[in-house]
């Protein structure tokens, strides 16, 4: 699996980092979001994992690039897991088209579990 994580915080990034890397996993980190749909096509990533807050941009516009980016090229959009803050920002994550998303602070296996659900949206 390839995947993007796109955050710019430190302490998520590490968490991201502890509970997906694994042997056959890429990691490539992204901190400017406006970059990430571009970058996910480039680096043909399987998921973008993107924090709800990042720099100018949050989660919710960075699944909507990406989205967006896929049908300009006819491609299927890579699918987004995203961050939350808060349980009620689920609501946000489901309305951009997030295919997944999780709590911070999250466990390995609740991340895991929401890339794996991911990569199995249709």
């Amino acid at each position: 699996m390839k995947a993007l994580l796109v955050c710019d915080t430190d302490w998520v990034r590490s968490d991201v980092h502890s509970a997906l890397i694994e042997p056959g996993t890429i990691l490539l980190d992204e901190d400017d979001p406006a970059a990430a749909a571009g970058r996910a096509t480039t680096e043909e990533v399987d998921v973008v994992v993107a924090d709800l807050q990042v720099g100018s941009m949050g989660g919710m516009a960075i699944t909507r690039s990406m989205k967006e980016a896929a049908s300009v090229n006819g491609d299927p959009a890579v699918p987004v897991v995203m961050l939350l803050d808060r349980n009620a920002d689920a609501f946000l994550a489901k309305r951009a088209g997030a295919a997944a998303w999780v709590r911070k602070p999250f466990t390995a296996f609740e991340l895991r579990a929401a890339v794996a659900q991911a990569l199995d949206a249709p």
